[in-house]
């Protein structure tokens, strides 16, 4: 892809600035030449995040005047969750965000959404194939709400978005990723590995479904050039890897890396579904957390791949970084944080 212009003189503001996505936005930005402030639940003073609430922008939004480019990840992350608490972060959240960020006169805001929005097209259904038989999920593909409170909330902040664009409040993108990963990730690399570790870990479809890898420096080159690109404000970006693998190749690097045979365990996606809902009330009646149940059964059991036209075309951006060097580098920060060390007796 072309090179990021430079951002030299301007400023950026970072919602969810200590997440895995923020910190590395944060670093892309500061490398550029931008000066970086952020938002998170806890401050750090030393990266220029202070500690705040999306939902009641008072504290912070005059951190935002002179702004730039606002980019908002925070979000609630989890699939198993209260849907009055998603909705609460999600969708308020993100309004609240939105106006604070048009009373600033911020230039561009970018909103991080989820692949996860399109999961009805992502699953063989009749209702599809008459829609678009064989097609890869684009721009496009109609949405629907499906019960999951992370993907149905980010449906509707996603609609948050869109007509603060379409009412001239702010110039916004919407960037969707597909499945990131890499070092610090938790919900595709440090989540699979302490269920693998546990024994709890398991596939639906065999092994079979899809799982669109981008790894995390390639997502934010992606947003960076949506953010600095003019043509890019009113439109939705997909960010995905180029090319989509099984699930089981995928996870499968995390079985090589613990020393364990594999291929994973895997089942029928009905099975899988009944298997995971059945340890995630066990977990959550031992007052224990846990991503296991329908909605991650659910995404790992994706049949579609991810078109990346809209953002070969518009942004001029590819990923670069091959699912075997991104392996690479996970491995090499997972081994070096301990999180690979032997398996507990």
């Amino acid at each position: 892809m072309s090179e990021l212009p430079s951002l030299a003189g301007r400023s950026v503001f970072i919602t969810g600035a200590n997440g895995f996505v923020g910190r590395k936005l944060a670093e892309r930005c500061r490398g550029l030449g931008a000066e970086v402030m952020g938002l998170d639940t806890v401050a750090e003073v030393e990266r220029g995040v202070v500690a705040g609430d999306i939902c009641d922008p008072a504290a912070w939004q005059g951190l935002l005047d002179g702004c730039d480019v606002l980019i908002h990840t925070a979000a609630v992350m989890t699939n198993n969750v209260n849907p009055a608490v998603a909705w609460g972060v999600n969708v308020v959240g993100t309004r609240r965000v939105i106006e604070a960020a048009a009373d600033a006169g911020v230039g561009r805001f970018v909103h991080l959404s989820t692949m996860g929005v399109g999961r009805f097209a992502q699953i063989q259904t009749e209702a599809v194939e008459r829609f678009h038989p064989d097609a890869p999920l684009d721009e496009h593909w109609p949405l629907m709400p499906t019960g999951n409170p992370y993907t149905d909330t980010k449906i509707a902040g996603e609609h948050a978005v869109l007509a603060a664009h379409a009412a001239g409040e702010l110039a916004a993108t919407i960037i969707r990723p597909a499945d990131v990963y890499g070092p610090g990730c938790r919900p595709w690399v440090l989540e699979p590995l302490a269920a693998i570790r546990s024994g709890r870990f398991l596939l639906p479809n065999h092994g079979e479904g899809l799982f669109t890898a981008i790894y995390v420096d390639d997502l934010v080159d992606g947003i960076l050039a949506a953010a600095t690109t003019e043509a890019a404000a009113g439109h939705i970006i997909h960010l995905g890897g180029e090319e989509p693998v099984s699930t089981a190749e995928y996870f499968g690097h995390f079985y090589r890396m613990l020393g364990l045979d594999g291929p994973p365990r895997s089942y029928s996606t009905r099975t899988a579904i009944a298997i995971a809902e059945a340890a995630r009330r066990s977990l959550q009646l031992a007052g224990k957390p846990t991503e296991l149940g329908r909605g991650v059964m659910e995404m790992l059991n994706k049949s579609r791949p991810v078109s990346n036209a809209k953002a070969h075309e518009l942004l001029g951006w590819a990923p670069q970084v091959s699912l075997a060097d991104g392996m690479a580098h996970t491995e090499e920060w997972l081994r070096a944080n301990g999180h690979l060390d032997d398996l507990e007796e």
